[in-house]
């Protein structure tokens, strides 16, 4: 098949200013990051202390939206699919969104209990996540497209397909998905996945696998993290064990249940798009020819610009306030009941009964990071043993499912998935990467 030269410089430079973009680290200001991180970084800078209030302001517009929408008129968007399904909700998605945004009002002004206003749970979430969240997803949604739609996916899938395949059961192109995690942020990885899914090139089994085992967060915060806890100076082991865990995890969760069981098959709307078509000449030929079509097929900057408004208007009226109710909800009940330290007693005498130092301090943490990445090591960080506080670090970036982030990002997508699969994906990352982890603190850092 014959391409025009137009389509091969646009196929190589923007597949090329998507690497430098997405992938692609650079080292700026003492610390690893991407280009997208320098932007995200020079917004936040530059908004410092004001992300929260603009956001409570844009939440509150789309909620008064979404109450015509939903309570009055449903027929409001019958000519727009996708605003339909952002604006008229059922009674869960729509109680959600309200929630979210009474507490985002809530921890802004100051007005309201402290349990839902305190820096410790809605402060957490309105004034060190979600600014980060926003800023991210807010770049990814325009810049997206530049990795998806232009031929990089297909042409880096094609080479890694061989390998990807059979070790984890989902397509080469997943790769730049781990990648975006690894390097950038771990909800642009989640958001990727869900976009593919959405536009037929994985089906659920495989975006499922995806989500739940590559979305890694990134170094710069990896580094956050081992600073916070206390175990600087460990850093490149810290990550490597992690990255080790995380491989190693990933290639038995895919083949077992639940994820094992979850269907094969492709988003209903869309069907299969993804082009599996065989070989030809050489992989080379193969792999350019699959990136030509895609970027040919590809509507240019008038789909960037229509399909990344879409997904700001889903973002900040749709995601964010979800992120919000359901992250300042699991942390009210961490910080204000006894749940997690009844949950964490098994582990208490597990930790106990292999001689893990401080167990009785250090189990919590094993439980707690189902709320929010960054609670283990809150609780890790009071801990003397090095070694306790390696383990802590370490676990809380593989087990991956944290419900302030991940969690909800999977529960608003379309991605078919349920809390208790999310729990029990969560349960099972922790089982599996813990002796991992375990033998490695010991060979680096010793008890």
């Amino acid at each position: 098949m014959n391409f025009s030269t137009q389509t091969k410089v646009k196929t190589w430079t923007v597949s090329t200013l998507a690497l430098l973009l997405f992938i692609v680290p650079v080292y700026v200001n003492d610390q690893w990051t991407i280009i997208l991180g320098i932007f995200a970084d020079y917004i936040l800078t530059g908004l410092e202390g004001k992300i929260a209030g603009i956001l409570t302001v844009i939440m509150t517009l789309f909620l008064l939206i979404t109450f015509y929408a939903t309570l009055i008129n449903r027929n409001s968007f019958r000519n727009s699919p996708k605003l339909k399904d952002i604006f008229v909700l059922s009674w869960l998605w729509f109680m959600l969104r309200v929630i979210g945004t009474l507490f985002a009002i809530m921890t802004v002004t100051g007005f309201g209990p402290g349990a839902i206003t305190s820096e410790l749970t809605g402060g957490t979430m309105m004034f060190n996540l979600v600014p980060i969240l926003a800023t991210w997803l807010l770049l990814a949604a325009f810049l997206m497209p530049l990795l998806m739609n232009f031929g990089l996916m297909e042409f880096v899938g094609t080479f890694l397909e061989p390998v990807i395949r059979p070790l984890y059961k989902v397509p080469g192109r997943s790769s730049i998905d781990a990648l975006a995690s690894w390097m950038g942020s771990s909800p642009v990885g989640v958001m990727i996945t869900t976009q593919q899914y959405e536009n037929g090139f994985y089906t659920k089994r495989e975006a499922l696998n995806i989500a739940t085992n590559f979305s890694v967060l990134s170094i710069p915060f990896s580094l956050v993290i081992a600073t916070f806890i206390g175990i600087e100076e460990y850093f490149l082991q810290f990550y490597f064990t992690m990255a080790v865990a995380c491989i190693i995890t990933a290639f038995i969760m895919v083949r077992i249940p639940p994820l094992s069981r979850r269907e094969d098959t492709y988003y209903e709307l869309t069907g299969k798009q993804i082009d599996d078509r065989g070989f030809e000449d050489t992989m080379v030929k193969t792999a350019t020819t699959r990136a030509y079509r895609r970027a040919d097929e590809s509507d240019g900057a008038k789909s960037i610009v229509r399909d990344g408004t879409i997904n700001v208007i889903d973002i900040y009226g749709g995601l964010i306030p979800v992120v919000i109710a359901i992250g300042t909800m699991a942390l009210i009940v961490a910080e204000y009941t006894p749940v997690f330290e009844l949950l964490s007693y098994p582990v208490q005498l597990f930790l106990s009964l292999i001689n893990v130092p401080e167990a009785a301090a250090a189990a919590p943490a094993f439980i707690i990071g189902v709320t929010d990445m960054f609670l283990p090591s809150v609780i890790g960080s009071g801990i003397e043993s090095t070694f306790t506080k390696f383990l802590i670090a370490v676990m809380s970036l593989t087990q991956i499912i944290y419900f302030s982030e991940v969690g909800a990002l999977l529960l608003k997508s379309k991605i078919p998935v349920s809390v208790w699969e999310l729990l029990m994906i969560f349960v099972l990352r922790t089982i599996i990467s813990f002796p991992i982890i375990y033998l490695f603190a010991w060979l680096f850092v010793g008890m």
